[in-house]
């Protein structure tokens, strides 16, 4: 057998392997998920609020309570998540909010919230008028070739 044949071989079996490790690792990430998501689902509450402020920062420099600092993964502590700052009867809280539905969020207004412990994972009626959702940005063209490769394997659409 030639050298670059060996080679080839080694490299086929290694991505072979790697796609397995990969595939395993995305089903139980999978599986994770759906039980996060049935539990949110489970421990919802409405509740009215005024929002305060909202930014996407860092969680140490939010104010939220110390457990859940300890409790977050290592690298979800570095980087920046939606924070809104809502005042819930006389308390003024630091909430975590779903990425889907924090530029909708309108400052400054009264607001009935679903949450889930210190998770706001919708808002559903708004005092005064509706805000309309901003433009959506342009997208990369790194963006559009995952979307197209996507809808060519029949796979879910990432947003």
């Amino acid at each position: 057998m030639k050298p670059w044949m060996i080679v080839l071989i080694v490299i086929a079996v290694v991505l072979t392997a790697l796609i397995i490790v990969l595939y395993f690792l995305g089903k139980k990430a999978q599986k994770r998920q759906q039980e996060q998501q049935e539990m949110l689902e489970a421990n919802k509450q409405t509740v009215s609020m005024l929002i305060i402020d909202k930014k996407r920062m860092r969680l140490r420099d939010a104010g939220l309570p110390q457990m859940v600092l300890d409790q977050t993964p290592k690298l979800m502590r570095r980087s920046k998540m939606p924070i809104i700052k809502a005042k819930i009867g006389p308390q003024i809280m630091s909430l975590i909010c779903d990425e889907k539905i924090f530029d909708t969020v309108p400052v400054k207004k009264e607001v009935k919230a679903v949450v889930s412990g210190i998770y706001v994972i919708g808002v559903k009626g708004l005092h005064g008028k509706q805000q309309p959702l901003p433009p959506a940005k342009k997208k990369s063209r790194f963006r559009r070739a995952l979307e197209a490769a996507q809808e060519k394997a029949g796979a879910k659409p990432l947003k």
